[in-house]
């Protein structure tokens, strides 16, 4: 998604990339597998559903997950999705060792696949590339892939850690951007699986590489400084994720919600 996720308003990408921020609360544990629901809207009105599900064995994770629109944005243009990701669970983070992401809205379609070794990006493809490339784009270079998360298990934050203020450095196969998460205190919230204190975040997107410069939508959001993100505990576990997330657009915000949590 170039910026995965920083095309906000229309077609795939924006609820994609929010799913993403939203998938991921299965037990760090041994054995375990996890099933979680999102609902996606804009100004209210249903744009798409998320599905994801986690196994856990040992000490190797796998995520997979669907998004299909809804609503009229299904009538007009039918949008799906499928994405998976697998790798290791360290002290600090879930590190993936195989990404991949695929859409098709309409007639568009794009897949994604980014293979990683102790934090760093090995191998990155994207299937059909941009060719040519703008004028204005920002390449991504080998320094911009190090040391980095993928866009899925990179957002799950370890209960020792501090949920933010916190910068997550993320690549998602063509852009490389950071997450900045500020304290902005706490919520109740309550969905299926789940009653109790959230820890509400601010959002900034800061651009690093792998976009067009000077772009309406990504200069949009570089200067938006009201998006919110909210952070439960996953009972039984010491692991922090996404419930809630909030993205204001000149039409309307685009909100993520959990619909089941942990149940």
């Amino acid at each position: 998604m170039g910026l995965s996720g920083m095309k906000l308003c229309i077609g795939f990408r924006a609820p994609a990339f929010l799913a993403a921020m939203m998938f991921s609360t299965a037990p760090l544990a041994a054995e375990v597998s996890h099933q979680t629901d999102y609902s996606i809207a804009l100004a209210g009105l249903p744009l798409a559903r998320a599905s994801f599900h986690t196994e856990v064995e040992k000490n190797r994770y796998t995520i997979s997950g669907t998004l299909n629109s809804a609503g009229l944005v299904d009538i007009i243009s039918r949008t799906t999705g499928q994405t998976r990701v697998s790798g290791v669970i360290d002290r600090d983070h879930l590190r993936a060792s195989e990404y991949s992401m695929s859409y098709r809205s309409g007639r568009k379609g794009r897949a994604i696949n980014v293979s990683f070794r102790n934090g760093n990006v090995v191998r990155a493809s994207m299937v059909p590339k941009r060719n040519p490339l703008p004028k204005n784009w920002v390449p991504v270079t080998s320094r911009d892939m190090r040391n980095v998360l993928d866009p899925l298990s990179g957002l799950l934050i370890p209960a020792r850690a501090r949920v933010c203020p916190n910068t997550l450095p993320i690549f998602d196969g063509e852009s490389r951007l950071d997450i900045r998460l500020s304290p902005k205190g706490t919520r109740n919230f309550k969905t299926r699986g789940f009653e109790g204190e959230v820890i509400v975040c601010g959002i900034r997107f800061v651009p690093k590489a792998g976009y067009r410069k000077g772009r309406e939508d990504v200069e949009y959001l570089r200067r938006l400084g009201t998006m919110e993100i909210w952070y439960a505990k996953a009972n039984g576990v010491d692991v922090y994720a996404p419930v809630y997330a909030r993205i204001p657009t000149k039409i309307g915000a685009v909100t993520v919600s959990a619909t089941r949590f942990g149940d």
